[in-house]
């Protein structure tokens, strides 16, 4: 009797091994790098990709690095990272270029190592990616724009507070914004860069008061920056009647819709791109098939659901 009670239990136990997701597979040998081009700390969108990208991690047995240069304008401490990460022979690359095609060469050097490299967040021109994951930053934008257009019935003068621009998804969601209000009617009067920083996003809206003082509405290509535009705007006086529209739906920029210092802002879901380049790169290790463009979608998010996002 015993000895056939010991069967049963080693045959359990050779079952759950092969349901078990991840480490059954082999998964624990692989390191993933995930690059992003800002750090998570102060900046609660890098850390919800963070965050996924290690739920997942930990979830399917990989090993994760994460890593980030101190802005996201410097392309040099990104390249300089993830070329120590390709000599040190980490197995797959999730990146968040700092430029659309400055670390082309770099992603090249990962290619002639057999490293797969997958690009979540600002797609880049690099031909070899496996795969790109993120937001279509453009139809983002024109959704931030058409809220402005249907605000103002198609008149009146708005303005554009930009990120860095050599960035494919700030750039696509400037456009995106731009043509949704050139094309209702409204005038594009002012577009100056804040570098995805609420300092400069303040300095920006100061700016743009003092030299465009008609303007009603405001797209702003990140929160942190329209949130620093709401502060000019609440400094002189004019909050809740100068509309500003953001993009990531931060918690702070949903309190601040609650509250009515902002008037929307275009939600992504950052917190799956982290998970998606994860899963899609142990997928790619264990050579399963990777969609081309994998895409995590965005809501407009206004007074009637900013609840959800200001936790």
């Amino acid at each position: 009797m015993a000895r056939r009670i010991t069967g049963i239990v080693t045959a359990l136990l050779v079952v759950l091994a092969l349901l078990t997701p991840g480490i059954s597979e082999g998964a624990a040998k692989y390191t993933i790098l995930l690059s992003m081009k800002g750090p998570g700390s102060g900046n609660p969108f890098w850390a919800a990709v963070e965050r996924g990208a290690r739920d997942t991690a930990k979830a399917m047995g990989v090993n994760l690095v994460v890593l980030a240069p101190p802005a996201e304008t410097d392309v040099q401490a990104q390249i300089a990272q993830i070329e120590d990460q390709i000599a040190k022979r980490v197995n797959a690359i999730v990146v968040a270029p700092t430029d659309v095609s400055a670390l082309n060469t770099t992603f090249d050097k990962a290619r002639a190592q057999k490293i797969p490299v997958l690009f979540v967040d600002t797609d880049g021109t690099w031909r070899s990616k496996l795969t790109f994951i993120g937001t279509d930053n453009r139809a983002g934008g024109v959704m931030g724009g058409q809220f402005l257009c249907g605000a103002f019935k198609g008149k009146g003068d708005v303005a554009i507070i930009t990120g860095v621009m050599t960035t494919q998804s700030i750039r696509s969601r400037v456009e995106g914004a731009r043509a949704a209000m050139a094309k209702c009617g409204l005038h594009v009067v002012a577009e100056l860069p804040a570098n995805s920083d609420r300092a400069l996003g303040q300095q920006a809206m100061e700016d743009i008061l003092t030299s465009k003082p008609a303007v009603k509405g405001i797209f702003a290509a990140n929160d942190l920056m329209a949130l620093g535009a709401a502060e000019a705007v609440k400094a002189r006086g004019k909050a809740g009647k100068v509309l500003i529209v953001g993009f990531d739906a931060i918690p702070e920029a949903a309190q601040a819709i609650l509250s009515g210092t902002m008037a929307a802002s275009v939600a992504q879901s950052p917190y799956n791109m982290g998970k998606f380049g994860v899963q899609n790169a142990l997928r790619a290790l264990t050579k399963k098939s990777v969609a081309k463009r994998i895409d995590t979608g965005t809501v407009l998010v206004t007074k009637k659901n900013a609840a959800q996002y200001a936790k």
